[in-house]
């Protein structure tokens, strides 16, 4: 997934609803679920003096917190889709995003989610952080 020496990962799965708009989906018009898996990297050329590219326990503690939100939600109803079809791309952008915002560790230089939406679709989102 990126170009950087270390790279750290991190999967979590859970179930959320949606339903899409705009346009003519057939069933996916209508409130449906999702057994989604969350693939998280970080990503970077540096460990930290402890020989991490972050501490594995606060990683999982950070996506453990952002995945509660959504965890058997309606993600139409949410705040953070406000005006947005619920679609795997914007819920991939939504989730990296926000676990950018919670994880510090200034030696990541890259941070990615694909999003599975099930066994065989997926949507990813990353974001560059300047050195």
């Amino acid at each position: 997934m990126s170009n950087y020496k270390y790279a750290l990962a991190v999967k979590r799965d859970f179930i959320a609803r949606h339903f899409l708009v705009g346009g003519d989906w057939g069933h996916e018009n209508f409130p449906n679920s999702h057994h989604y898996v969350l693939e998280l990297q970080l990503s970077g050329d540096e460990l930290d003096p402890h020989g991490y590219l972050m501490d594995l326990v606060e990683v999982e503690r950070r996506i453990d917190e952002i995945v509660a939100r959504y965890r058997e939600r309606l993600l139409n109803e949410l705040p953070e889709f406000a005006g947005l079809n619920p679609s795997l791309e914007h819920f991939a952008r939504i989730l990296a995003l926000q676990l950018s915002e919670s994880l510090d560790a200034p030696n990541i230089r890259a941070l990615t989610v694909r999003l599975w939406e099930n066994e065989s679709t997926w949507a990813s989102y990353t974001i560059q952080r300047a050195p």
